[in-house]
């Protein structure tokens, strides 16, 4: 079974290091000097990693071949995947990896259903759950301890407790009316209401 375990990123300096953003609990397992991993696309791979090094709290490593800047360059984006036992398991309880998080039932803490995980996203700063519902709509649901409070693999299932609205749409209709009701007023008033501008987040 295949995990994406980093992407590279940027170049560092002149020879041929690059940094990654790593995406596995377990970086001095998979990203250490010898590994040989798969790569998407394929034909940038197989990449030997030759040194790894922390700088500056960044990772940087080193491949096999890889001299230059330029060579270092030209990997930039390409995810780096390993070949793990479907058997194995993280070495943390606490820590899952995503072959055992797709499909799992969602629901919340009275064991009322929400969908199911279909994919699993995994951002800088967080990773996402995407659950589709019984209609086909997905939902998004972060993959945070304040968020999911429980995996239990033996019964194929996660619990969570979201907040307002991240679920229901409809809960969140009392601040809607409320915004509606403040924008009302400004237009009485005169005065503009802002906006958030569009791609901030």
């Amino acid at each position: 079974m295949q995990l994406v375990v980093a992407r590279i990123g940027r170049a560092h300096g002149i020879k041929g290091e690059v940094t990654v953003e790593v995406r596995t609990d377990e970086p001095e397992l998979r990203l250490g000097p010898g590994a040989v991993l798969a790569t998407e696309p394929a034909a940038t791979g197989p990449l030997t990693i030759e040194t790894g090094r922390v700088h500056s709290g960044r990772l940087l490593l080193r491949f096999e071949g890889v001299r230059d800047r330029t060579a270092a360059e030209a990997l930039r984006n390409t995810l780096l995947i390993a070949e793990v036992d479907p058997e194995e398991l993280p070495e943390d309880p606490e820590e899952f990896y995503d072959h055992q998080l797709m499909d799992l039932d969602v629901v919340l803490a009275d064991g009322t259903e929400i969908g199911r995980i279909t994919e699993i996203t995994h951002l800088p700063s967080q990773d996402l759950f995407i659950v589709e519902r019984p209609d086909g709509s997905e939902v998004m649901i972060p993959f945070v301890e304040e968020i999911v409070s429980e995996i239990d693999l033996e019964e194929q299932r996660a619990v969570i407790t979201p907040p307002p609205g991240l679920i229901d749409e409809s809960e969140a209709v009392v601040a809607s009316t409320r915004d509606a009701a403040d924008e009302a007023a400004g237009e009485e008033t005169g005065e503009a209401s802002a906006e958030p501008a569009k791609g901030d987040s």
